[in-house]
């Protein structure tokens, strides 16, 4: 078929040199799959490249602290993928003996990984006709065939990737899938695509019918839930203060915070002093509160709006199990803790 050569000609052409398509080791296409869900390639390559300088092998990630391995991806988000990335690595050095699964089927079974990324995994390091689909596939296919299938909807996986498999080369799904995300990446992005300079511009569908702007459709809008979280950084005379883990589950579970009163609606310094002084968080008198920031940081995450304020809690004496900030950065944090204890903290 011409769509399949001519893509593959134009990704010889044009891809990106990215350090995880030097070979077809199977632990580093891994890394770089996991790391790119939901972030973009210029924010993941420089974690890669930290984890795999600190990770060289999947039995160094296997072997290192869960808290190590938090902490290199900190600002990196969606932390569940970390958290699943090292309990993986654990299964495949220990129990694998540091071989990963070769097939697609098998791939599936490892935590952490869905249908897209063994799909990756089987085809960039074993070359299996399996094909890939992501979001850079559905733009390109929906706009180059003219599908008009919602991406969002039930039947729209299973038709994408019936259409991705009939236009998979066999023997060459390791270019091909490759090809077709790294296109949709740099060539047929989401927003006004430069169609006068693409390979396909003669027979993509969606450009001769100026539909270009309005695929792939998509209805269902993700659902934003806002939240107020006040932070309370207690300090006593040394500037100590408290930190505690998040083990509940849900956001950010297993990293680092201070104590956290979390309110209806954006609340005033007496509205949380009270608050304070209802909780048992210490036995400590308090002898102020103000306000770090003057107006909350507003942190967005893919379903919630945060709207934070920190808080400086001052208080007498001494504070049972209290850290000193320089011991404090060293634990995992949220990035938008975290950027708080670097530049207003400190």
């Amino acid at each position: 078929m011409i769509f399949p050569n001519a893509l593959i000609q134009w990704y010889l052409q044009n891809k990106r040199d990215l350090p995880w398509r030097n070979d077809t080791n199977p632990y580093t296409i891994w890394l770089s799959e996991i790391m790119l869900q939901q972030t973009r390639v210029a924010q993941g390559l420089p974690y890669f490249l930290r984890f795999t300088t600190a990770f060289p092998t999947v039995f160094d990630l296997a072997s290192a602290d869960e808290e190590e391995v938090l902490k290199l991806w900190q600002g990196l988000g969606y932390y569940s993928r970390a958290r699943n990335l090292h309990k993986t690595a654990k299964k495949i050095a220990f129990e694998f003996n540091g071989e990963f699964p070769k097939t697609y089927a098998a791939l599936l079974h490892l935590k952490g990984i869905g249908e897209y990324t063994a799909a990756a995994i089987a085809s960039f390091a074993y070359n299996e006709n399996v094909p890939v689909v992501d979001g850079n596939v559905y733009r390109v296919l929906s706009r180059y065939f003219e599908v008009e299938t919602d991406i969002s909807s039930a039947a729209a996986k299973k038709e994408f990737t019936q259409l991705a498999a009939d236009l998979l080369p066999k023997g060459k799904a390791n270019i091909f899938n490759q090809a077709i995300m790294e296109f949709g990446a740099l060539q047929c992005v989401p927003k006004n695509p430069d169609c006068r300079v693409c390979v396909f511009n003669d027979s993509c569908l969606a450009l001769q019918k100026k539909k270009v702007s309005q695929l792939p459709l998509k209805s269902k809008k993700t659902k934003v839930t806002k939240r107020y979280f006040n932070y309370l950084v207690f300090s006593n005379e040394n500037n100590d203060t408290i930190i505690s883990k998040r083990t509940q589950k849900g956001i950010w579970h297993n990293l680092y915070e201070f104590p956290l009163i979390e309110t209806e609606k954006a609340e005033t310094d007496i509205a949380v002093l009270e608050l304070i002084e209802n909780q048992d968080f210490l036995q400590n008198k308090i002898l102020g509160i103000q306000l770090y920031n003057n107006e909350s940081i507003v942190h967005k995450l893919s379903h919630q709006h945060l709207a934070i304020k920190f808080w400086k809690v001052k208080v007498e004496g001494t504070l049972d199990n209290g850290i000193d900030c320089e011991s404090a950065s060293k634990f995992p944090f949220p990035i938008v803790i975290y950027n708080f204890i670097e530049k207003e903290w400190r």
